[in-house]
Protein backbone atom coordinates (compact mmCIF):
# COMPACT_ATOMS: atom_id res chain seq x y z
CA UNK A 1 0.00 0.00 0.00
CA UNK A 2 0.69 3.84 -1.01
CA UNK A 3 3.08 5.60 2.27
CA UNK A 4 1.27 7.75 4.45
CA UNK A 5 0.20 11.29 3.22
CA UNK A 6 2.24 14.01 4.01
CA UNK A 7 -0.42 16.62 4.48
CA UNK A 8 -1.68 15.96 7.72
CA UNK A 9 -5.52 16.87 9.28
CA UNK A 10 -5.47 15.63 13.12
CA UNK A 11 -9.06 15.73 13.32
CA UNK A 12 -9.22 13.21 11.06
CA UNK A 13 -6.10 11.42 11.93
CA UNK A 14 -7.33 11.17 15.43
CA UNK A 15 -9.96 8.20 14.11
CA UNK A 16 -7.00 6.03 13.84
CA UNK A 17 -6.50 3.40 16.74
CA UNK A 18 -4.85 5.38 19.77
CA UNK A 19 -3.08 2.16 20.53
CA UNK A 20 -0.97 2.16 17.24
CA UNK A 21 -1.58 2.10 13.15
CA UNK A 22 -0.22 -1.94 13.35
CA UNK A 23 -2.91 -2.55 16.14
CA UNK A 24 -6.69 -3.61 15.49
CA UNK A 25 -9.58 -2.08 17.38
CA UNK A 26 -10.97 -4.46 20.40
CA UNK A 27 -14.83 -4.17 21.49
CA UNK A 28 -14.83 -2.57 24.99
CA UNK A 29 -18.23 -3.65 25.21
CA UNK A 30 -19.30 -6.61 27.69
CA UNK A 31 -20.67 -10.10 26.47
CA UNK A 32 -23.88 -8.93 28.50
CA UNK A 33 -24.57 -6.64 26.20
CA UNK A 34 -24.73 -8.78 23.16
CA UNK A 35 -26.57 -11.12 25.43
CA UNK A 36 -29.30 -8.50 25.78
CA UNK A 37 -29.34 -8.05 22.20
CA UNK A 38 -29.80 -11.49 21.27
CA UNK A 39 -33.60 -11.56 23.41
CA UNK A 40 -34.15 -8.70 22.25
CA UNK A 41 -34.09 -9.27 18.47
CA UNK A 42 -35.58 -12.97 19.06
CA UNK A 43 -38.56 -11.36 20.75
CA UNK A 44 -38.90 -8.73 18.19
CA UNK A 45 -39.58 -11.00 15.69
CA UNK A 46 -42.57 -13.46 17.54
CA UNK A 47 -44.03 -9.73 18.45
CA UNK A 48 -44.09 -9.00 14.52
CA UNK A 49 -44.68 -12.72 13.61
CA UNK A 50 -47.94 -12.58 16.14
CA UNK A 51 -49.23 -9.31 14.65
CA UNK A 52 -48.95 -10.86 11.61
CA UNK A 53 -51.01 -14.04 12.56
CA UNK A 54 -48.25 -16.51 11.14
CA UNK A 55 -47.94 -19.82 12.23
CA UNK A 56 -43.51 -19.70 11.47
CA UNK A 57 -41.16 -18.15 10.52
CA UNK A 58 -38.85 -19.73 7.59
CA UNK A 59 -35.47 -17.34 6.96
CA UNK A 60 -33.13 -17.99 4.24
CA UNK A 61 -31.68 -14.65 4.08
CA UNK A 62 -27.95 -14.31 6.42
CA UNK A 63 -28.75 -10.88 7.43
CA UNK A 64 -32.05 -12.61 8.97
CA UNK A 65 -30.43 -15.32 10.04
CA UNK A 66 -27.63 -13.72 12.05
CA UNK A 67 -30.49 -10.90 13.24
CA UNK A 68 -33.08 -13.57 14.57
CA UNK A 69 -30.25 -16.49 16.07
CA UNK A 70 -26.57 -14.01 15.86
CA UNK A 71 -25.62 -17.23 14.19
CA UNK A 72 -23.19 -17.15 11.03
CA UNK A 73 -21.75 -19.11 8.33
CA UNK A 74 -20.32 -17.55 5.16
CA UNK A 75 -22.48 -15.10 5.03
CA UNK A 76 -21.43 -13.89 1.93
CA UNK A 77 -21.27 -17.32 0.09
CA UNK A 78 -24.83 -18.47 1.67
CA UNK A 79 -26.48 -15.28 0.34
CA UNK A 80 -26.70 -16.57 -2.97
CA UNK A 81 -26.11 -20.74 -1.98
CA UNK A 82 -29.44 -21.32 0.04
CA UNK A 83 -27.98 -24.35 1.39
CA UNK A 84 -28.77 -23.34 5.31
CA UNK A 85 -31.71 -21.92 7.08
CA UNK A 86 -33.46 -20.74 10.45
CA UNK A 87 -37.53 -21.64 11.16
CA UNK A 88 -39.13 -19.81 14.10
CA UNK A 89 -42.11 -21.29 15.36
CA UNK A 90 -44.76 -19.58 16.78
CA UNK A 91 -45.36 -20.84 20.46
CA UNK A 92 -42.51 -23.29 19.39
CA UNK A 93 -38.81 -23.74 18.90
CA UNK A 94 -36.33 -21.73 17.09
CA UNK A 95 -34.80 -24.12 14.86
CA UNK A 96 -31.86 -23.89 13.08
CA UNK A 97 -30.84 -26.10 10.06
CA UNK A 98 -26.90 -26.24 9.25
CA UNK A 99 -25.25 -27.81 6.57
CA UNK A 100 -23.64 -31.38 7.69
CA UNK A 101 -19.74 -30.47 9.47
CA UNK A 102 -21.18 -26.60 10.73
CA UNK A 103 -22.93 -27.93 13.64
CA UNK A 104 -20.84 -26.22 16.21
CA UNK A 105 -20.50 -22.60 15.08
CA UNK A 106 -24.11 -22.75 16.55
CA UNK A 107 -23.13 -23.68 19.95
CA UNK A 108 -24.16 -21.54 22.80
CA UNK A 109 -26.27 -19.42 20.75
CA UNK A 110 -29.45 -18.80 23.33
CA UNK A 111 -32.45 -18.36 20.78
CA UNK A 112 -31.51 -21.72 18.93
CA UNK A 113 -33.74 -24.96 20.61
CA UNK A 114 -33.01 -27.24 17.98
CA UNK A 115 -29.94 -28.11 15.94
CA UNK A 116 -30.74 -29.98 12.43
CA UNK A 117 -28.56 -30.67 9.35
CA UNK A 118 -30.55 -28.61 6.26
CA UNK A 119 -31.63 -30.17 3.13
CA UNK A 120 -29.84 -28.47 0.16
CA UNK A 121 -32.10 -29.10 -2.55
CA UNK A 122 -30.29 -26.31 -5.05
CA UNK A 123 -29.11 -28.09 -8.59
CA UNK A 124 -25.34 -27.13 -7.95
CA UNK A 125 -25.48 -29.30 -4.73
CA UNK A 126 -28.34 -32.32 -5.38
CA UNK A 127 -28.10 -32.28 -9.72
CA UNK A 128 -30.14 -35.09 -10.70
CA UNK A 129 -31.37 -35.65 -6.55
CA UNK A 130 -32.96 -32.14 -6.62
CA UNK A 131 -36.60 -33.68 -6.63
CA UNK A 132 -35.86 -35.76 -3.94
CA UNK A 133 -34.18 -33.47 -1.87
CA UNK A 134 -37.32 -30.77 -2.45
CA UNK A 135 -39.59 -33.38 -1.18
CA UNK A 136 -37.65 -34.30 1.97
CA UNK A 137 -37.64 -30.36 2.78
CA UNK A 138 -41.20 -29.79 2.18
CA UNK A 139 -42.35 -32.51 4.32
CA UNK A 140 -40.19 -31.55 7.30
CA UNK A 141 -41.02 -28.10 7.06
CA UNK A 142 -44.75 -28.91 6.78
CA UNK A 143 -44.64 -31.46 9.46
CA UNK A 144 -43.51 -28.30 12.17
CA UNK A 145 -46.39 -26.34 10.97
CA UNK A 146 -48.69 -28.98 11.62
CA UNK A 147 -47.07 -29.69 15.40
CA UNK A 148 -46.72 -26.17 16.54
CA UNK A 149 -49.01 -24.34 14.50
CA UNK A 150 -52.20 -25.68 15.81
CA UNK A 151 -54.29 -25.82 12.78
CA UNK A 152 -52.15 -22.67 11.41
CA UNK A 153 -50.83 -23.01 7.86
CA UNK A 154 -49.27 -19.87 7.77
CA UNK A 155 -45.89 -19.62 7.10
CA UNK A 156 -44.28 -16.08 6.99
CA UNK A 157 -40.71 -16.53 4.29
CA UNK A 158 -38.29 -14.16 3.42
CA UNK A 159 -37.05 -15.58 0.12
CA UNK A 160 -37.50 -19.16 -1.24
CA UNK A 161 -37.52 -20.34 -5.14
CA UNK A 162 -40.58 -21.06 -7.12
CA UNK A 163 -40.36 -24.75 -6.49
CA UNK A 164 -39.76 -24.37 -2.68
CA UNK A 165 -43.33 -22.68 -2.66
CA UNK A 166 -44.96 -25.16 -5.19
CA UNK A 167 -43.82 -27.95 -2.98
CA UNK A 168 -45.04 -26.34 0.38
CA UNK A 169 -48.40 -25.34 -1.29
CA UNK A 170 -48.95 -28.69 -2.22
CA UNK A 171 -48.73 -29.89 1.75
CA UNK A 172 -51.37 -27.34 2.32
CA UNK A 173 -49.11 -24.22 3.18
CA UNK A 174 -49.92 -20.76 3.02
CA UNK A 175 -46.67 -18.86 2.02
CA UNK A 176 -47.01 -15.04 3.27
CA UNK A 177 -44.51 -12.47 1.99
CA UNK A 178 -41.69 -12.51 4.87
CA UNK A 179 -40.20 -9.10 4.02
CA UNK A 180 -42.70 -7.71 5.97
CA UNK A 181 -42.06 -9.41 9.34
CA UNK A 182 -38.78 -8.53 8.98
CA UNK A 183 -38.10 -5.30 7.70
CA UNK A 184 -40.37 -3.71 10.51
CA UNK A 185 -38.88 -5.77 13.41
CA UNK A 186 -35.34 -4.77 12.23
CA UNK A 187 -36.17 -1.41 12.03
CA UNK A 188 -36.58 -0.30 15.86
CA UNK A 189 -33.11 -0.89 17.70
CA UNK A 190 -33.22 -1.46 21.55
CA UNK A 191 -30.49 0.64 23.50
CA UNK A 192 -27.90 -2.18 23.10
CA UNK A 193 -28.06 -2.31 19.68
CA UNK A 194 -27.53 1.08 18.97
CA UNK A 195 -24.35 0.20 21.40
CA UNK A 196 -23.41 -2.34 18.97
CA UNK A 197 -23.63 -0.11 16.23
CA UNK A 198 -21.69 2.71 17.75
CA UNK A 199 -18.51 0.28 18.13
CA UNK A 200 -19.14 -0.42 14.29
CA UNK A 201 -19.25 3.21 13.36
CA UNK A 202 -16.26 3.69 15.68
CA UNK A 203 -13.76 1.01 13.58
CA UNK A 204 -15.29 2.20 9.94
CA UNK A 205 -14.03 5.78 10.83
CA UNK A 206 -10.91 4.34 11.80
CA UNK A 207 -11.13 2.73 7.99
CA UNK A 208 -11.86 5.74 6.40
CA UNK A 209 -8.94 7.75 9.01
CA UNK A 210 -6.51 5.01 6.86
CA UNK A 211 -8.18 6.08 3.49
CA UNK A 212 -8.12 9.81 4.40
CA UNK A 213 -4.28 9.42 5.33
CA UNK A 214 -3.66 7.51 2.21
CA UNK A 215 -5.06 10.02 0.17
CA UNK A 216 -1.93 10.99 -1.89
CA UNK A 217 -1.63 11.89 -5.81
CA UNK A 218 -0.60 8.52 -7.56
CA UNK A 219 -2.66 6.12 -5.22
CA UNK A 220 -5.05 4.16 -6.64
CA UNK A 221 -9.14 3.79 -5.91
CA UNK A 222 -8.29 0.43 -5.12
CA UNK A 223 -5.27 1.00 -2.78
CA UNK A 224 -7.88 3.72 -0.69
CA UNK A 225 -10.63 1.04 -0.65
CA UNK A 226 -8.51 -1.48 0.90
CA UNK A 227 -7.76 0.05 3.95
CA UNK A 228 -11.46 0.02 4.59
CA UNK A 229 -11.18 -3.47 4.07
CA UNK A 230 -8.05 -3.92 6.03
CA UNK A 231 -9.35 -2.30 9.23
CA UNK A 232 -12.78 -3.98 9.23
CA UNK A 233 -11.17 -7.65 8.73
CA UNK A 234 -8.84 -6.94 11.38
CA UNK A 235 -11.00 -5.79 13.80
CA UNK A 236 -13.76 -8.56 13.80
CA UNK A 237 -16.22 -7.10 10.81
CA UNK A 238 -17.87 -8.67 8.18
CA UNK A 239 -17.84 -7.36 4.70
CA UNK A 240 -18.29 -4.60 2.46
CA UNK A 241 -21.38 -4.08 0.29
CA UNK A 242 -20.53 -2.13 -2.22
CA UNK A 243 -17.33 -1.20 -3.71
CA UNK A 244 -17.96 2.74 -3.93
CA UNK A 245 -15.37 4.91 -4.06
CA UNK A 246 -13.90 7.10 -6.90
CA UNK A 247 -11.79 9.87 -8.12
CA UNK A 248 -11.91 12.59 -10.58
CA UNK A 249 -13.92 12.09 -13.52
CA UNK A 250 -14.85 8.74 -12.03
CA UNK A 251 -17.23 10.05 -9.38
CA UNK A 252 -19.74 11.47 -12.15
CA UNK A 253 -21.89 9.87 -12.77
CA UNK A 254 -22.11 8.02 -9.62
CA UNK A 255 -21.89 4.22 -8.91
CA UNK A 256 -18.84 3.47 -10.35
CA UNK A 257 -16.95 1.18 -8.22
CA UNK A 258 -13.27 1.76 -7.78
CA UNK A 259 -10.73 0.75 -10.43
CA UNK A 260 -7.06 0.63 -10.53
CA UNK A 261 -7.45 4.61 -11.90
CA UNK A 262 -4.48 6.66 -9.83
CA UNK A 263 -5.57 9.72 -8.03
CA UNK A 264 -4.20 12.97 -8.97
CA UNK A 265 -3.47 16.17 -7.30
CA UNK A 266 -6.36 17.85 -5.65
CA UNK A 267 -9.04 15.75 -7.30
CA UNK A 268 -11.81 14.98 -5.15
CA UNK A 269 -12.06 11.73 -3.73
CA UNK A 270 -15.65 10.26 -2.57
CA UNK A 271 -16.85 7.08 -1.37
CA UNK A 272 -19.57 5.07 0.37
CA UNK A 273 -18.44 2.93 3.19
CA UNK A 274 -21.47 0.31 3.27
CA UNK A 275 -19.46 -1.76 5.54
CA UNK A 276 -21.17 -4.08 7.46
CA UNK A 277 -18.62 -4.53 10.61
CA UNK A 278 -18.27 -6.08 14.25
CA UNK A 279 -21.39 -7.88 15.61
CA UNK A 280 -23.42 -7.88 12.03
CA UNK A 281 -23.94 -4.23 11.99
CA UNK A 282 -23.33 -1.43 9.43
CA UNK A 283 -22.07 1.88 9.03
CA UNK A 284 -22.85 3.37 6.32
CA UNK A 285 -21.35 6.42 5.76
CA UNK A 286 -20.24 8.57 2.93
CA UNK A 287 -17.54 11.52 2.69
CA UNK A 288 -15.61 13.34 0.02
CA UNK A 289 -12.17 15.34 0.19
CA UNK A 290 -9.27 16.29 -2.19
CA UNK A 291 -6.11 13.72 -3.23
CA UNK A 292 -3.32 15.64 -1.24
CA UNK A 293 -5.52 17.79 1.11
CA UNK A 294 -5.58 20.43 -1.70
CA UNK A 295 -7.25 23.39 -0.98
CA UNK A 296 -11.01 22.82 -3.24
CA UNK A 297 -11.18 24.81 -6.14
CA UNK A 298 -14.63 27.23 -6.69
CA UNK A 299 -16.47 24.52 -7.63
CA UNK A 300 -15.66 22.05 -5.25
CA UNK A 301 -16.40 24.65 -2.81
CA UNK A 302 -19.92 25.49 -4.18
CA UNK A 303 -21.09 21.79 -4.82
CA UNK A 304 -19.53 20.29 -1.35
CA UNK A 305 -21.58 23.58 0.59
CA UNK A 306 -24.72 22.22 -1.04
CA UNK A 307 -24.17 18.55 -0.29
CA UNK A 308 -23.69 20.07 3.21
CA UNK A 309 -27.13 22.08 2.86
CA UNK A 310 -29.16 19.23 1.80
CA UNK A 311 -27.36 16.89 4.57
CA UNK A 312 -28.23 19.73 7.61
CA UNK A 313 -31.57 20.30 6.23
CA UNK A 314 -33.13 17.21 5.50
CA UNK A 315 -31.19 15.88 9.35
CA UNK A 316 -32.80 18.47 11.07
CA UNK A 317 -36.52 17.43 10.01
CA UNK A 318 -36.40 13.55 11.38
CA UNK A 319 -38.69 13.98 14.44
CA UNK A 320 -40.48 10.80 15.41
CA UNK A 321 -44.23 11.00 14.14
CA UNK A 322 -43.08 12.48 11.16
CA UNK A 323 -45.14 11.04 8.17
CA UNK A 324 -42.53 9.97 5.10
CA UNK A 325 -44.90 12.67 3.41
CA UNK A 326 -44.57 15.50 5.53
CA UNK A 327 -40.58 15.36 5.75
CA UNK A 328 -40.56 15.06 1.51
CA UNK A 329 -42.63 18.22 1.39
CA UNK A 330 -40.26 20.15 4.08
CA UNK A 331 -37.31 18.66 2.80
CA UNK A 332 -34.11 20.26 1.15
CA UNK A 333 -35.10 20.99 -2.58
CA UNK A 334 -32.36 19.99 -5.08
CA UNK A 335 -31.72 22.68 -7.73
CA UNK A 336 -32.44 22.16 -11.29
CA UNK A 337 -28.59 21.98 -12.24
CA UNK A 338 -28.16 19.15 -9.59
CA UNK A 339 -31.37 17.20 -10.73
CA UNK A 340 -29.61 14.99 -13.45
CA UNK A 341 -26.57 13.81 -11.39
CA UNK A 342 -28.99 13.20 -7.99
CA UNK A 343 -28.78 10.33 -5.50
CA UNK A 344 -32.36 8.31 -6.03
CA UNK A 345 -32.71 8.74 -2.33
CA UNK A 346 -33.25 11.23 0.46
CA UNK A 347 -32.54 8.64 3.43
CA UNK A 348 -33.29 5.23 4.27
CA UNK A 349 -32.65 2.96 7.52
CA UNK A 350 -29.78 0.96 8.27
CA UNK A 351 -29.41 -1.65 10.80
CA UNK A 352 -27.66 -5.38 10.36
CA UNK A 353 -27.74 -4.06 6.77
CA UNK A 354 -29.78 -1.52 4.45
CA UNK A 355 -33.22 -1.74 5.44
CA UNK A 356 -37.10 -0.08 5.23
CA UNK A 357 -37.29 2.92 5.15
CA UNK A 358 -36.08 4.16 1.86
CA UNK A 359 -37.74 7.64 1.35
CA UNK A 360 -36.97 8.89 -2.05
CA UNK A 361 -35.61 12.22 -2.78
CA UNK A 362 -38.11 14.69 -3.85
CA UNK A 363 -38.28 14.32 -7.70
CA UNK A 364 -38.92 10.88 -7.19
CA UNK A 365 -41.33 10.44 -3.94
CA UNK A 366 -44.42 10.37 -6.31
CA UNK A 367 -43.98 6.54 -6.19
CA UNK A 368 -42.70 6.31 -2.25
CA UNK A 369 -43.84 4.03 0.38
CA UNK A 370 -46.72 5.42 3.38
CA UNK A 371 -45.20 5.48 7.05
CA UNK A 372 -43.29 7.11 9.60
CA UNK A 373 -40.25 8.05 10.93
CA UNK A 374 -40.15 6.22 14.83
CA UNK A 375 -38.25 6.66 18.12
CA UNK A 376 -35.51 3.77 17.35
CA UNK A 377 -35.53 4.17 13.82
CA UNK A 378 -31.72 4.01 12.62
CA UNK A 379 -31.54 6.76 9.53
CA UNK A 380 -28.98 7.21 6.62
CA UNK A 381 -29.59 10.76 5.66
CA UNK A 382 -28.20 10.84 2.24
CA UNK A 383 -27.14 13.76 -0.40
CA UNK A 384 -25.03 13.34 -3.81
CA UNK A 385 -24.36 16.71 -5.85
CA UNK A 386 -23.10 17.42 -8.84
CA UNK A 387 -23.70 19.16 -12.22
CA UNK A 388 -22.31 18.35 -15.56
CA UNK A 389 -18.70 18.15 -16.55
CA UNK A 390 -18.03 18.13 -12.58
CA UNK A 391 -17.09 16.03 -10.10
CA UNK A 392 -19.69 14.70 -7.42
CA UNK A 393 -19.59 15.20 -3.65
CA UNK A 394 -21.21 12.29 -1.53
CA UNK A 395 -22.09 12.50 1.94
CA UNK A 396 -24.05 10.71 4.30
CA UNK A 397 -24.45 10.07 7.81
CA UNK A 398 -26.69 7.53 10.25
CA UNK A 399 -28.72 9.46 12.63
CA UNK A 400 -30.65 7.60 15.42
CA UNK A 401 -34.09 8.92 16.36
CA UNK A 402 -34.98 9.65 19.29
CA UNK A 403 -37.71 11.16 21.98
CA UNK A 404 -36.32 14.54 21.81
CA UNK A 405 -35.66 14.13 17.92
CA UNK A 406 -32.31 13.02 15.72
CA UNK A 407 -28.95 12.07 16.89
CA UNK A 408 -26.12 11.61 15.01
CA UNK A 409 -24.08 8.60 15.54
CA UNK A 410 -20.63 9.12 13.59
CA UNK A 411 -18.73 11.92 14.09
CA UNK A 412 -15.51 12.11 11.62
CA UNK A 413 -15.06 15.48 10.34
CA UNK A 414 -16.86 16.97 7.08
CA UNK A 415 -14.27 19.42 5.47
CA UNK A 416 -16.32 22.20 6.37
Amino acid sequence: MTDSAPFKDDRKLAYLNAEGANRPLKSPLPQTVLDRVRAYRLSRLREVMDQHEVAGLLLYDPVNIRYAFDSSNMSVWTSHNPIRYAMLLTGGPGIMFEFKGCEHLNDGLPGIDERRNSIGWMFMAAGDRAGKRLNLWADEIATELRTHGGGNMRLAVDRLEPKGVAALNARGVKIIEGGQITEIARSIKSVDEIELMRWTIRVCEAGMARIYQHSVPGVTERELWAHLHFENARSGGEWLETKLLTCGPNTNPWYRECSDRECQPGEMISFDTDMIGPYGYCADLSRSWTCGGAPMTNQQTRLYSAARAQIDHNLALLQPGLSFAEFNAKSWQIPDAYQPFRYSLAAHGVGMADEWPVVSLHPDFESNHGGRFEVGQVICVESLIAERGSESIKLETQVLITEDGPERLDTFPWEF
